[in-house]
């Protein structure tokens, strides 16, 4: 006896629940901050943003003097693992060389 409705092949969308993926966030980005202080040379600063963020000599140059004339400068943007990472570099290699540069991170 037909009702007029097709027998269920398994093929239909009758009775299907369709999973939605999650939609995964971007993980936060966090700002490495160069402090200025009255102490450390501005070559060994040079040299720090040349090692440790990849910037040529003249771009270097720039950012420490904007580090030196405001005060602060963003030198890069990272996830949180790479940011903290280049923070103790930073830090680690300053005290090594016995400067009191600072080197902080923030969210952006």
């Amino acid at each position: 006896m037909m009702t007029g409705t097709p027998p269920d092949d398994g093929e239909g969308d009758a009775g299907i629940a369709v999973k939605t993926k999650p939609r995964t966030k971007r993980p936060p980005l966090y700002k490495v901050l160069l402090l200025n202080d009255d102490y450390t040379p501005m070559e060994f600063v040079v040299h720090v943003l040349e090692r440790f963020f990849g910037m040529t000599h003249a771009q270097a140059f720039e950012v420490m003097l904007t580090v030196h004339k405001k005060g602060v400068a963003v030198v890069g943007v990272f996830s949180h693992e790479i940011a903290e990472t280049k923070v103790g570099q930073v830090m680690d290699f300053a005290r090594r060389h016995q400067h009191p540069l600072q080197c902080t991170m923030e969210k952006e």
